[in-house]
């Protein structure tokens, strides 16, 4: 810890400091555990081979290096913003909006991504339909449960949140039955790599897929302005929800890749189903049931956060005035959350789970190599309170870690990713012109608050 005169309490914040250390450990374990480990084992297992396990432990380690710069920043910053707060304290409000920015497009992106997801093979045991009309659907019963309000919605999450814990758990303890009675193949646990590739090069390239089950941890920032004492709280909140997860995803990759072929599991866009069957006794419609409403749950909850950055992005004249439009009796913004589940919807029809999974990661590593050096740059200035800090190396693994991720990205997603890149600084820079320009106001009007 640094240890400075000042208290950690974040006194002159307006919102109300009432998040404990145990309130926020689970709210950050309900917003990691999820949707990504429900879809993308198989896909996993194709770019690193049998041992999945191996590329999860290896995002958890990549993941907790940037968890301790978020730690720090938000423990000596704890206030709503996130990324784009500590860009801005670190390079300026042009890198900011770019962090705000590719967060708010990694959302969009999530959204596509589990948008196909829920078409896939758990929707399958109970109807077959097209994918385009499955993703349509799907996302405008989102959008219909955003707009009626964030109250309906995070009721709604508290509920899917125990349903999806749940199915991990049912799917380790079926899986571990699978292997009690002599069943399963332990020797693929240590089966690394696929023809052609390397063990260390399949291992990164898998935990590339792997790093999307993490991802999550990084919007928990945003409500350590309203946690009692963040100093103390944010960081073990944090470090034990990943550890958590992580310890539940190793566990699942383990029994998965044990009990099941792997050809099995890479050919199914409902891998953990394919335990379910191996194991018996769980009618498969039951557990399809449970991964669908984790699937959208996980979009549930990234939908809202999209459409309220989205909202806050417009409001601050950063985006369109009109995405600041709200309805007049639900006060929820009807405009952010059209234009984010259209775009949603695009790119699900465009792109695979797995393109849509690797185009999300590289977008959030590029937030997260700014989070990390920005760790560094901002420890140059004085602290004004008591907050957690991690040896320097620390961040600097982190902001490495972020580079060699980016090095095992496909040509093709990073096509995507700089386009969304390109979109992004040009905003940027017509933000920046307005603001030297003396309109900084949103350009166009808004009915109200959203909620």
């Amino acid at each position: 810890m640094n240890r400075t005169p000042h208290p950690s309490a974040n006194r002159s914040s307006p919102l109300r400091q009432t998040l404990t250390t145990t309130l926020l450990y689970f709210f950050i374990l309900g917003d990691i555990l999820g949707a990504g480990v429900y879809v993308l084992v198989g896909q996993v297992a194709a770019e690193s081979g049998p041992a999945v396990w191996l590329p999860l432990a290896a995002a958890l380690c990549l993941a907790l290096l940037t968890a301790a710069s978020y730690a720090e920043l938000a423990t000596r910053y704890p206030r709503a913003g996130g990324a784009s707060h500590y860009a801005t304290l670190a390079y300026g409000p042009f890198v900011g909006f770019l962090a705000g920015f590719c967060m708010l497009a990694a959302g969009v992106v999530s959204v596509a991504a589990l948008a196909r997801g829920f078409a896939g093979d758990y929707l399958a045991e109970f109807v077959s339909l097209p994918v385009a009309l499955v993703a349509l659907v799907f996302l405008a019963a989102l959008a219909l449960l955003n707009l009626r309000g964030i109250s309906e919605s995070t009721r709604a999450n508290a509920v899917a949140t125990v349903v999806e814990v749940g199915g991990l758990v049912l799917v380790i303890g079926l899986g571990g039955w699978v292997l009690a009675r002599g069943d399963g193949d332990l020797g693929r646990l240590v089966d690394v790599g696929t023809p052609g590739t390397g063990s260390a090069a399949a291992v990164l390239s898998g935990a590339v897929l792997a790093y999307y089950s993490f991802v999550g941890f990084e919007t928990s920032v945003n409500v350590a302005e309203e946690t009692r004492d963040p100093r103390r709280s944010y960081p073990r909140a944090l470090f034990g929800a990943l550890l958590t997860a992580g310890l539940v995803y190793v566990l699942v990759g383990c029994v998965a890749a044990a009990a099941v072929p792997t050809h099995q599991l890479v050919n199914s866009s409902g891998p953990l189903l394919e335990v379910v069957r191996e194991a018996g006794g769980v009618p498969p419609r039951v557990f399809s049931v449970v991964a669908l409403v984790a699937v959208a749950n996980g979009a549930l909850l990234t939908g809202i956060m999209s459409s309220r950055l989205t909202f806050g992005m417009a409001r601050d004249g950063l985006l369109p005035g009109v995405l600041t439009r709200v309805l007049p009796v639900r006060r929820t913004p009807w405009a952010a959350i059209a234009a984010t589940t259209v775009l949603s919807l695009l790119l699900a029809l465009t792109g695979s789970v797995a393109s849509l999974a690797s185009t999300l990661v590289l977008l959030l590593l590029v937030v997260f190599f700014l989070v990390n050096t920005a760790a560094l740059v901002l420890r140059r200035k004085p602290a004004e309170r008591d907050h957690f800090r991690s040896p320097a190396l620390v961040p600097a693994l982190g902001a490495v870690s972020c580079v060699v991720l980016a090095t095992q990205v496909e040509g093709e997603v990073w096509l995507r990713g700089l386009v969304v890149l390109a979109v992004g600084i040009v905003l940027g820079a017509v933000a920046a012109l307005r603001r030297r320009g003396g309109h900084a106001q949103p350009m166009g009007d808004a009915t109200g608050e959203a909620r």
